[in-house]
């Protein structure tokens, strides 16, 4: 349900090798090269499931229900946002049903949410793989302040359906909240970078599913933003940051933790359908059990096996007009370990 920030108590974690010879831009004739700068030593890594693969992980389904419908996701940019980044995280959520390889060649967003569409509901739905980005708000007057809190934003969601023609989509809509690097947040950066959760009906008028992310670009990216940049107490002879793909640490730093949030709001929108633990309130989710894990390789402090631009930016997956990104794996109910499409030995 959240993005834990437990992850970082074991926080030396592969990062970018100095040494590592120059790769090529992924194109539709040319493969992409692998690098995975200070591989855990081979005795971790020998498994092909070793990216948080574990029989011991009781997620079970609680007979909810997921997003089988075709989702359409209403976003609502809280502060003042540059149209650059806002059309980059459009170009991510819209990479979700790029199924066109040659509008984004493998491995693709869409590859990635199809782990995601893997989940079910009790009719045997499967969560849908029709993302669509049925509308926008912007509230760039902060109507609720720079500093927000977890029932405050349920009323940036009311205030946006009733000052936009946001439909009250009940059946088919999610709600996403991001916020500029101005805003703080209760928890943010401390015990959270994103959460999910639904709205009450005594503040929203209806039970209506959202997540809310954060701009840490000033705030914490050493925190929500890695590998893009790392914690003070690992300067030194520590790994060093990660290149983001689209020169942004804090965008795109974001742009793994959305994922992450769509992928548990998809298959756990009400808290009452695929998690583990046995608390709904502080549930395990399907983001939460791959945490870190971006390729290969990954696991024990290891982001895993990613690739990279000739220009030296770090990515795993490809989206639609070009964009790159570097976006977490996610726990595969069939394969019970994490999962993602730039897997080198699936």
């Amino acid at each position: 349900m959240l993005i834990h920030l437990l992850f970082f108590s074991s926080l030396f974690l592969v990062a970018q090798s100095k040494n590592n010879a120059k790769s090529t831009v992924q194109t539709l004739e040319v493969q992409p090269q692998y690098f995975n700068p200070k591989l855990p030593p081979r005795s971790l890594s020998a498994s092909d499931k070793f990216e948080g693969s574990s029989d011991l992980v009781n997620l079970r389904y609680h007979m909810g229900p997921v997003l089988s419908s075709p989702i359409n996701i209403y976003l609502i940019w809280y502060g003042k946002w540059a149209a650059s980044h806002q059309l980059l995280i459009k170009d991510f959520l819209l990479s979700i049903s790029t199924f066109n390889h040659r509008a984004a060649p493998s491995p693709s967003v869409a590859e990635w949410w199809r782990t995601v569409s893997l989940y079910t509901d009790q009719t045997g739905a499967n969560i849908s793989r029709s993302v669509i980005l049925a509308g926008e708000y912007s509230d760039h007057l902060y109507s609720h302040g720079t500093h927000l809190t977890r029932l405050s934003i349920q009323e940036v969601i009311a205030n946006a359906v009733r000052s936009k023609p946001f439909p009250v989509d009940h059946k088919n809509g999610i709600y996403l909240i991001l916020t500029s690097v101005d805003v703080t947040m209760q928890d943010f950066c401390r015990a959270v970078c994103g959460f999910h959760y639904f709205t009450f009906p005594s503040m929203v008028g209806y039970t209506l599913p959202y997540a809310w992310v954060g701009n840490s670009g000033k705030q914490c990216p050493e925190v929500c933003a890695y590998p893009f940049a790392v914690p003070g107490y690992m300067g030194g002879g520590g790994p060093a940051a990660l290149n983001p793909p689209n020169g942004d640490i804090g965008v795109d730093g974001m742009i793994s933790v959305i994922g992450h949030e769509l992928a548990e709001l998809s298959s756990n929108p009400l808290v009452n359908a695929w998690y583990a633990g046995e608390d709904p309130m502080a549930p395990t989710e399907i983001g939460d059990l791959c945490e870190g894990l971006y390729g290969t390789g990954g696991g024990g402090g290891y982001i895993g096996q990613v690739m990279r631009d000739k220009q030296g930016r770090t990515y795993n997956l490809n989206g639609r007009r070009g964009r790159n990104f570097l976006v977490q794996w996610i726990w595969s109910p069939v394969l019970k370990a994490c999962a993602g499409p730039n897997a080198v030995d699936k």
